[in-house]
């Protein structure tokens, strides 16, 4: 599991606590069950919020997060789909259409791709081809990352592509927080919304009020303080970063982790203003370097501070090559905790320092408990 010191102060960033000070909210969830919260009090909320998608009526649930809304809701409301990603992404939309509030869940984002005339060109414009006479209320949740080998077809990281389009929202929570916060202004959203969780921050826990609540769209989160170097880190990322903040700690280096949460739209703001005072950033990402979310954000930074101080820059993310199956090459094709740090400290120090730090057990990284 994850270092308990680096989960709290995360989820406590996410209440507005500071380190070492009570949480507001003692109740502790797993990321998971609050995903599953969200749904319950959206559903309880709004008669016209419904879930459907492949295997929510399963037993597993979707690794539990629509675990008891089949019994409290019923077939009409919970319902899972046959194995159709373009047809049931198109009856999703219709749904919207007719004043329904869908949360459709693919399971993996690599078959979003069977159905992007229907996210991209469809759900996507409908509002703005109508001139604002329609709404799509329509939340599409969708997993990523590695887990126990899943390889090419199974592990990609393409919000990137969808960050691209107008019309639609994307997300990437990371804490349990977030995860309960985001899905709920999802599901309020009268547009579309990619709502993008990885799979080992389901295994995430922190502070989670009861109570419903919103994180609203285009805000991003400082969650450890720092002015030698600027590092965000996207979904997963997120939790590396901060783990990466602990073994620089080590060589006297104080990093600014952010955690940007909604991808789009971005909030340029806070990681700009974090940049100007450092003079560098790190992005890590969850996905390929290539036209992606890290370099959207390295280059939005680049645009806004250019002419105002000196930067460095550099991404991390996915080798480019497709998604291994094998633990051995898994480690060389995932940015971790000791290879941020060391282009971290790479870029403090001005030069290749040739640092890798020595692993601590208190920061290991959890184990996916696949299958499913």
């Amino acid at each position: 599991m994850s270092s308990p010191q680096l989960s709290d102060r995360h989820a406590g960033a996410a209440l507005g606590i500071r380190p070492g000070s009570a949480p507001a909210a003692e109740r502790t969830l797993s990321f998971v069950d609050a995903v599953r919260e969200a749904a319950d009090q959206e559903m309880a909320r709004d008669p016209a919020v419904l879930v459907f998608g492949l295997d929510v009526d399963d037993p597993k649930a979707i690794q539990g997060t629509c675990r008891g809304l089949l019994e409290k809701y019923g077939p009409e409301r919970v319902f899972g789909t046959p194995l159709s990603e373009d047809a049931m992404t198109g009856a999703a939309i219709g749904m919207a259409l007719a004043g329904l509030r869908p949360i459709h869940v693919h399971i993996r984002m690599d078959f979003l791709l069977l159905a992007m005339n229907q996210l991209v060109n469809v759900a996507a414009k409908s509002r703005y081809m109508y001139g604002g006479r329609v709404n799509i209320p329509l939340v599409v949740r969708s997993m990523i990352g590695k887990s126990w080998g899943q390889g090419a077809q199974h592990s990609q990281g393409l919000h990137s592509l969808f960050m691209h389009v107008p019309g639609i929202k994307v997300v990437a929570p990371s804490t349990p927080y977030d995860a309960k916060g985001c899905l709920a202004a999802a599901v309020r959203d009268d547009n579309p919304v990619l709502y993008v969780e990885h799979r080992l921050l389901h295994f995430q826990k922190g502070p989670v009020p009861e109570a419903s609540y919103t994180v609203t769209p285009g805000k991003a989160r400082v969650t450890a303080v720092g002015e030698d170097v600027t590092l965000v880190g996207i979904s997963y990322m997120q939790v590396e970063c901060l783990r990466a903040a602990k073994y620089l700690e080590s060589v006297g280096v104080k990093a600014e982790v952010i955690d940007p949460i909604w991808l789009s739209p971005l909030d340029i703001d806070t990681i700009a203003e974090s940049v100007e005072r450092t003079g560098r950033l790190l992005v890590v990402d969850t996905a390929w370097l290539n036209c992606g979310a890290a370099a959207e954000i390295v280059a939005q930074v680049a645009e806004r501070l250019q002419g105002v101080r000196d930067l460095r820059l550099k991404r991390m993310g996915f080798a480019p090559t497709t998604c291994p199956t094998t633990p051995g090459l898994e480690d060389l094709f995932y940015p971790n905790a000791r290879t941020i740090a060391a282009a971290a400290r790479d870029l403090v120090e001005e030069r290749a320092c040739g640092w890798l730090p020595a692993e601590r057990p208190d920061l290991q990284s959890i184990v996916f408990k696949g299958p499913f």
